[in-house]
């Protein structure tokens, strides 16, 4: 979730000029396919391509009338009449489909492609739509309590994906992200366990948490923190009874790969290295 000042996204890939980390996939297996997550990912990406075929006024009219505003929400202020859409309330659902920028809703659609097929996969699907919306509300309450009297817009999936990442670190801590990390020329696809992955994520939302003033625009660091928590506390309520929490490995931690060396072999044993065995991650 960000607020309308913040237009280039600093949550996902980690840029640092030439040195970036971009995850690609994950190996903890699923039983079916990730339906909910599709359908939220083409309507954030049919709402995004209506945003930004908007003339520029239009555009941000959008925004302040769908995204949540903290001072509209605790009625601190009303909205002129031409941007009262929706009810302030309402407002807490439509901002979690709208995005502040290509990167923005890439990061956002990338993280939630790869961690939410097992998350939906873990709970009945009416139970995932529940769970998805319950993160998205508490990560915006929680930044609008953070500063109430703020008339920044918080627009973004951010920190309804916030809590599907809270929620997989507890059923899937030593599952294996395969990432993508560059250096300069530098080159290689990583395994690492979602635990490191997500672990490390959530403790730069911490840091820069406390480092940004919270009415500041930008990204609304409170909402990734409180989302996060939220899908953690959540997950053990609207699992499946015969879902496992802290499930993995599924693969070799740790193993290192040259770019013309990711395969992703299937029929293999799951603990040899490979990817073999049921469904694995979003691509396949």
């Amino acid at each position: 979730m960000r607020g309308l000042a913040a237009l280039e996204p600093r949550g996902g890939p980690r840029h640092r000029g030439r040195v970036f980390t971009i995850p690609l996939f994950d190996d903890a297996p699923t039983r079916r396919g990730p339906l909910l997550v599709w359908a939220i990912i083409i309507a954030c990406g049919v709402v995004f391509l209506w945003q930004v075929g908007l003339p520029p006024r239009a555009r941000a009219d959008v925004v302040y009338s769908l995204g949540v505003i903290p001072a509209v929400l605790f009625g601190e202020v009303e909205l002129p009449h031409r941007l009262q859409l929706v009810p302030g309330w309402a407002s807490i659902f439509t901002s979690m489909f709208l995005h502040g920028g290509w990167l923005h809703i890439a990061g956002n659609m990338l993280y939630l492609w790869i961690f939410g097929n097992n998350v939906e996969d873990a709970m009945s699907r009416p139970r995932f739509l529940v769970f998805y919306l319950l993160c998205g509300t508490a990560a915006a309450l929680a930044q609008s309590a953070a500063a109430p009297r703020s008339t920044v817009p918080m627009i973004g999936a951010s920190g309804a994906i916030a809590g599907v990442l809270g929620a997989y670190i507890l059923l899937h801590p030593r599952a294996n992200v395969r990432v993508l990390f560059v250096l300069f020329v530098f080159v290689r696809f990583i395994n690492l366990p979602a635990v490191v992955v997500l672990g490390v994520w959530f403790a730069a939302q911490l840091a820069s948490g406390a480092m940004t003033p919270t009415a500041q625009g930008g990204v609304a660091f409170m909402a990734h923190i409180a989302g996060f928590m939220t899908g953690i506390v959540l997950i053990p309520f609207f699992k499946d009874r015969d879902v496992p929490l802290f499930g993995g490995p599924y693969s070799r931690s740790f193993a290192v790969l040259r770019p013309r060396e990711v395969k992703r072999p299937r029929g293999s044993v799951p603990d040899s290295g490979s990817y073999g065995g049921r469904r694995h991650g979003p691509w396949g």
